[in-house]
C-alpha cells in the first residue's frame, strides 16, 4: 500500500482559513487536489486553521497539531506556507524547537519531507513595522475586512479603500484617525448578514487578543528569528519568489478605467511604497539563488523591489522553486479572472497581469518540488 503524502497549506497573518467560505487557499487547494489525483498520489490537501496574528510559536503549534490530526502510521507531510505561514513551517520543523502544545514535536516534525515558503518575509517586511503601532493595528483590521469583503462578494468597497489609501500615504497617522477607521470598519461590516457579522466580530476579537506576530516579522524581528532557527536535516526547503515593477503611469494605464480596479491599484501603490523602505543591510544569496533570480527577472532584484507587501530579496530561503512577476496575492490565485469557475477576484491590483496559465505553471513547479521531481533553483517568467 503506497505511503500517504499530505500537503498542509498554512495561511499568512490575518489568514481566513477559519472563516469557512472565505477562500484564502481555495484556488490552490483545488489545483493541488487535481494534480495529486492525476499523479496517482495517495494523500490529501489540508488547510491549517491558524491563529490570525498570534505569535509564531502559537501558529507553529497549530501546524504541528494539524499534522498530528491527519497522520497515519507511515504518512509523510509537505508544508506550504504563504507569507508569514512560511515562517511558521520553518519554525515547526526547526530541530529542538519548543512549542506551546502537548503534541510531541519531534515525532511529527520527522514526518515532514519538504517545506515551501510562498512570498514569505524570511528577512522581514517594513510593512509589518508600519503596522506595529496602535493605529497601525486598526489599519490592519480594516485592511483585513476589505480583503474578506472583496473575496466574498467580488466587489471592492471603494469608500473604505479610499480612506485606507489616504491614511497609508501619510508619514504619521493624524489625531482622530482611530475614530475614522472604526467608523469605516462598522460601515463595511453592515453589508454582511447578521450571522456573518457575528462570525467576523469574533474573528477580530481573537485577532485583538494576540498580535505578537506583527512585531516578529519586522526586519529586526526576523534577524533574531534567523539567528536562533535551523533547518531540519533531510527536509527540502524551497521558496516561491514574487516581484512587481514599481507602480507608476504605466501601471495606472494598464490597470484600466474601472474605478474599482483603480481604487485597488491605489491601495497596492501605498503598500508598495511602504514595503520599499527595506533597511540597506545586504541579504545573502547563494550562487544558485542568484542564477535563478537573474533568469527570472533579467537582473538581481534591488532591496527596494517587492510584491506590495514583502521585499523580493526577503522572500528567499533554500531552493528557488519558482520566481516571477506577481503581487503578494497573485500566487494564491487572487488575480482578476471573474469568468473562471470558480471566479478569481483581485483586491490588490498591481497591474502585473498574472493569468491562469502562469498561475498553473507556478503550482505545477511547486507540486513537482514537493515530490522531488523538479529541479532546484528553477525559475519562470510570467
Amino acid at each position: 500500500m503506497p505511503v500517504k503524502q499530505h500537503v498542509l497549506l498554512v495561511p499568512g497573518f490575518f489568514g481566513f482559513a477559519n472563516l469557512g467560505d472565505f477562500a484564502y487557499f481555495g484556488h490552490v487547494r483545488e489545483f493541488l487536489t487535481r494534480w495529486w489525483k492525476r499523479a496517482g498520489i495517495a494523500g490529501e490537501i489540508h488547510v491549517v486553521a491558524t491563529h490570525p496574528t498570534a505569535s509564531l510559536t502559537r501558529r507553529a503549534a497549530r501546524v504541528l497539531e494539524t499534522i498530528a490530526e491527519f497522520a497515519g502510521d507511515d504518512d509523510v507531510f509537505h508544508l506550504i506556507g504563504h507569507s508569514s505561514g512560511g515562517i511558521d513551517v520553518r519554525l515547526m520543523t526547526s530541530p529542538g524547537v519548543s512549542l506551546p502544545s502537548t503534541v510531541d514535536v519531534e515525532r511529527y516534525a520527522s514526518r515532514v519531507r519538504s517545506v515551501v515558503s510562498l512570498s514569505s518575509p524570511q528577512h522581514g517586511s517594513p510593512l509589518a513595522g508600519f503596522l506595529t503601532s496602535l493605529l497601525g493595528r486598526e489599519l490592519l483590521r480594516l485592511i483585513s475586512l476589505v480583503t474578506i469583503y472583496t473575496l466574498r462578494t467580488g466587489r471592492v468597497p471603494i469608500a473604505a479603500v479610499f480612506h485606507l489609501v489616504r491614511l497609508l500615504a501619510l508619514e504619521q497617522l493624524p489625531v482622530g484617525a482611530g475614530t475614522l477607521l472604526n467608523q469605516v470598519y462598522r460601515d463595511l461590516l453592515s453589508d454582511f448578514s447578521h450571522e456573518r457579522r457575528a462570525a467576523l466580530d469574533q474573528f477580530f476579537v481573537d485577532v485583538g487578543s494576540d498580535q505578537e506576530l506583527i512585531a516578529q516579522i519586522t526586519p529586526s524581528g526576523m534577524a533574531l528569528f534567523n539567528a536562533a532557527t535551523r533547518d531540519r536535516p533531510g527536509v527540502r526547503y524551497g521558496s516561491v519568489v514574487t516581484l512587481v515593477p514599481p507602480p507608476g503611469l504605466r501601471s495606472v494605464w494598464t490597470t484600466g478605467l474601472s474605478p474599482f480596479r483603480q481604487a485597488t491599484h491605489a491601495l497596492f501603490t501605498a503598500f508598495y511604497r511602504i514595503t520599499a523602505r527595506m533597511p540597506s543591510d545586504p541579504l545573502p544569496l547563494t550562487p544558485a539563488q542568484a542564477t535563478a533570480l537573474d533568469a527570472a527577472y533579467g537582473r538581481l532584484p534591488y532591496l527596494r523591489d517587492n510584491d506590495g507587501m514583502v521585499p523580493t530579496l526577503s522572500q528567499i530561503w533554500g531552493d528557488v522553486v519558482w520566481a516571477g512577476f506577481g503581487d503578494h496575492l497573485d500566487a494564491l490565485g487572487h488575480f482578476y479572472l471573474p469568468s473562471h469557475v470558480p471566479p478569481h477576484f483581485d483586491w490588490l491590483n498591481s497591474g502585473a497581469h498574472v493569468d491562469l496559465g502562469s498561475y498553473e505553471r507556478l503550482w505545477a513547479s511547486v507540486a513537482r518540488y514537493l515530490l522531488g521531481t523538479g529541479s532546484t533553483g528553477s525559475s519562470a517568467k510570467t
